[in-house]
């Protein structure tokens, strides 16, 4: 059996002929990707096509967070809920955000997922969007909720739907697409069957990039992926985006998988960071090269109460981003 081949792109990176995969694994990963695929179409001369049954102030990733001081549905907080409302009535009044039900877009008449109806909307609204002077198309839509229905049945609508969707979008100079599935929504061989009919796997944007290091967020686990190199002269910022993460009182995970190379400053920030966690909390290491492992093991770091060595091997979400 052949291996599937597939790109690894940052949302921010996805390009007309895209059909790319999001498996989330909670709100938060999912409006991290889906919020900017949907605030940057919008701030572009693109157009956005969200299939859901949420009003386009509820969609992803695009709800303001309260501000300093004020909690969400307080009367102070109403200004940025009430800008976000009109700003995307404009962008619906012109067209560039087409929010569609999924009665409208994909439900047959007695409410079941419909493939054919689905690829007809779409294929719709991308021609329409030629018309209307849009440079590009930007289509999401969550199928979670297929998912939830007779096993067999949802499985076999939603590969037949994302193969026609794939055989559309890929070869497309105008659209673009990631179609969404919380991973929590059916069984592990059923996410690698979908995700092998997508030839781009989506993530969230890195935190930090400069071509030698780069930083990722990740969801689950809870933590950072470090790729590349750290040395000297990216301390400072690694440091800042490990106190970002470190915010929440939870166990917080490095996915050294992807690095390099790590000097001993960079190893001294870790141990620091150790020292000052609280007993229920702990920074762990996971898929340490062996080099690396090695040095931390020479100095005595691992001994360290608050620095636990992690898992090894691939991430176990890996292939199922």
């Amino acid at each position: 059996m052949e291996t599937p081949w597939f790109a690894k792109r940052p949302v921010s990176a996805v390009r007309p002929g895209d059909h790319a995969w999001l498996a989330y694994s909670g709100a938060a990963e999912r409006d991290a990707v889906i919020g900017p695929f949907v605030r940057e179409g919008l701030q572009t001369n693109e157009k956005v096509v969200y299939v859901t049954d949420l009003p386009p102030e509820s969609l992803p990733g695009l709800t303001p967070a309260p501000r300093p001081g004020v909690r969400a549905g307080d009367p102070a907080d109403a200004d940025p809920q009430a800008d976000l409302r009109a700003g995307l009535a404009a962008y619906t009044r012109t067209g560039q955000l087409r929010v569609i039900a999924r009665r409208d877009a994909c439900l047959d008449r007695d409410g079941g997922f419909e493939p054919a109806k689905m690829l007809d909307t779409l294929s719709r609204e991308v021609e329409a969007a030629f018309g209307q002077g849009f440079r590009a198309v930007r289509l999401t839509t969550d199928h979670s909720w297929v998912l939830n229905g007779p096993e067999a049945a949802g499985l076999r609508r939603m590969l037949g739907c994302e193969h026609r969707v794939g055989d559309a979008v890929s070869p497309s100079t105008m659209a673009m697409a990631i179609c969404q599935v919380d991973r929590r929504a059916c069984p592990r061989d059923q996410l690698v069957a979908l995700r092998d009919t997508h030839e781009v796997l989506v993530e969230v944007n890195p935190e930090f990039d400069d071509g030698i290091l780069k930083i990722v967020r990740t969801f689950e686990p809870n933590g950072l992926r470090v790729e590349g190199e750290l040395d000297a002269a990216r301390h400072a910022v690694f440091a800042e985006k490990l106190a970002q993460v470190s915010t929440a009182r939870r166990r917080v995970h490095l996915d050294f998988s992807r690095l390099g190379f790590i000097d001993l400053g960079g190893l001294g920030l870790l141990a620091q960071h150790a020292t000052r966690l609280h007993a229920d909390e702990a920074l762990v290491l996971d898929h340490l090269p062996p080099d690396v492992e090695n040095v931390i093991e020479m100095v005595g770091w691992h001994r360290l109460p608050g620095l636990t060595r992690g898992g090894d091997g691939l991430p176990e979400t890996e292939d199922v981003l």
